[in-house]
């Protein structure tokens, strides 16, 4: 069972309010092999919107899961890398690849 934390929620609570949107674990996944240009993590993560990635990605560095450099030259490049925080997910994001792989192969075998 479950220990109750702080604010009297459990701990999947916890872990879901800071990643269980439909896109910070995409976004978080896709940073795990690195750091990567802000335009590539978008362009990794299909399907999400300029507003939706913008509010992501703030969100996640609000949090201290991920990290943002800007580089002062023109125009501007913005990288994105994981934290020794967001680097803590590896396990759980890999586990939940490595899951959907198997049941989509069971589902159509």
């Amino acid at each position: 069972m479950s220990k109750i934390i702080e604010n009297n929620s459990c701990p999947l609570h916890y872990t879901m309010n800071l990643i269980g949107t439909k896109w910070k674990p995409l976004v978080l996944f896709h940073l795990l092999n690195g750091a990567l240009r802000s335009g590539i993590l978008q362009a990794e993560v299909k399907g999400i919107s300029n507003k939706m990635f913008t509010e992501t990605v703030r969100e996640l560095e609000k949090d201290g899961l991920i990290s943002r450099k800007v580089f002062p030259i023109v125009p501007p490049k913005v990288e994105y890398a994981l934290t020794e925080r967001g680097q803590s997910l590896e396990a759980i994001l890999r586990s939940l690849d490595q899951w959907g792989l198997d049941d989509e192969q069971k589902q159509q075998g």
